[in-house]
């Protein structure tokens, strides 16, 4: 496995706006907005910028247009990318191989999405959107949204192994209690586990608090060399591994898709080329759209044998001064949902050692992890405040 990439490129930048339930604009204009922080934010000008990386939520409002609007001018670099929630670490791959191969100097990643227009999040993300011939099967019998596919994905888990509520709920609660020390996080409430379970179902096996939050804002970041790094305003947040994983999901009887993820692919890569196993690894940001997915993230990655995760997250394992500190800012269910750029920015601000009270002290291996579908696609960073691992 090569580890020429490893420590060649870093993230300069993040830009963050507000992240709120109210109407802030359209999905372009806060779109531009973190743009704007993210170049403030790194000490560059507009035009230092030559790379421009695009990825929209589920209102898919914008896309390479953005460039005029961002006031963007001969652009080395560009595109439109979907891959769902794992798109976040993909667009930082790309840019980082781009930069290395000489093809851009500086790269922003952004992601927006603005679904909360006076409407539910069930109502923006939860649409029937095509019910003709075969298609239209899943959703006669009540099968549509993202929130069924994974309700059995756990469900299987939990049928399984062995899996609990409590142990579902232990993720639930500890990502609260991150989200109490993160200023931008939408839900900073405590939280008990008693909370957990007298809050309503959404989809059995699946608690209130068991799905992620939806929010309204925009990410966005600024990849460049790790040279040109070291000169400007932040501290560097060097690359040391990237990986992506695409199991494929064939939908039929023999493939275990909802309980194997991409990462166990990912994993593979990115750890060989950071130089890294899971002991040198100090937090964990995962892709958390439901506690099943922290769970069964855990486990792909090797901290947990398959089946053991549950009993990995009692005890406050990875709660606020626990031996495995994970999604340090609330990740999607307490903090913001911006689908990879979540676990992501935070995952830099930690990088960094800019997570003021929640900031782990040891934080020289940080591992980010995004997916999306219905754990069909799988992206992973090893990030580090140190360019070599050594």
């Amino acid at each position: 496995m090569t580890t020429n990439m490893s420590g060649k490129t870093a993230i300069a930048g993040l830009g963050i706006t507000e992240m709120t339930r109210e109407y802030i604009g359209t999905t372009e204009q806060v779109a531009v907005q973190a743009i704007r922080m993210a170049i403030e934010d790194a000490g560059l000008a507009k035009d230092d910028i030559d790379g421009l990386l695009v990825n929209a939520g589920v209102t898919n409002d914008i896309s390479i247009g953005l460039q005029k609007t961002a006031g963007f001018r001969n652009l080395r670099l560009m595109n439109h990318m979907n891959a769902a929630g794992s798109t976040a670490g993909q667009m930082v791959h790309y840019a980082a191989l781009a930069i290395e191969a000489g093809m851009a100097n500086a790269v922003v990643c952004v992601f927006a999405d603005t679904p909360l227009r006076g409407g539910s999040a069930g109502a923006a993300y939860g649409q029937i959107r095509n019910t003709r011939g075969m298609a239209g099967m899943g959703p006669a019998y009540g099968f549509f949204g993202a929130n069924t596919g994974y309700a059995l994905a756990a469900r299987r888990h939990m049928a399984t192994y062995g899996t609990t509520h409590d142990q579902l709920g232990a993720i639930a609660v500890s990502n609260r209690k991150w989200a109490e020390k993160n200023p931008r996080a939408m839900q900073r409430k405590p939280m008990t586990l008693e909370d957990y379970h007298n809050s309503r179902w959404i989809i059995e096996p699946f608690h209130l608090f068991d799905c992620t939050l939806v929010s309204n804002g925009a990410v966005a970041l600024i990849v460049t060399s790790a040279e040109r790094a070291r000169s400007l305003k932040q501290p560097p947040a060097y690359i040391l591994g990237m990986g992506q994983g695409h199991p494929g999901n064939p939908g039929r009887a023999g493939f275990e898709n909802e309980m194997n993820t991409g990462a166990q692919i990912a994993r593979g890569t990115a750890f060989g080329m950071a130089g890294i196993d899971n002991s040198d690894v100090d937090v964990c940001e995962f892709y958390d759209c439901y506690t099943y997915t922290t769970l069964v993230t855990l486990e792909d990655y090797g901290f947990a044998p398959k089946g053991e995760g549950g009993a990995f997250v009692q005890n406050g394992r990875i709660e606020p001064g626990g031996e495995l500190p994970v999604n340090t800012g609330g990740g999607q269910l307490s903090g913001y949902y911006m689908w990879g750029m979540t676990p992501l920015s935070e995952g830099i601000i930690q990088a960094r050692g800019q997570g003021g009270d929640r900031q782990v002290e040891k934080h020289d291996c940080v591992l980010v992890s995004m997916q999306g579908g219905l754990l069909d696609f799988h992206a992973t960073l090893i990030l580090s405040p140190h360019a070599s691992n050594n």
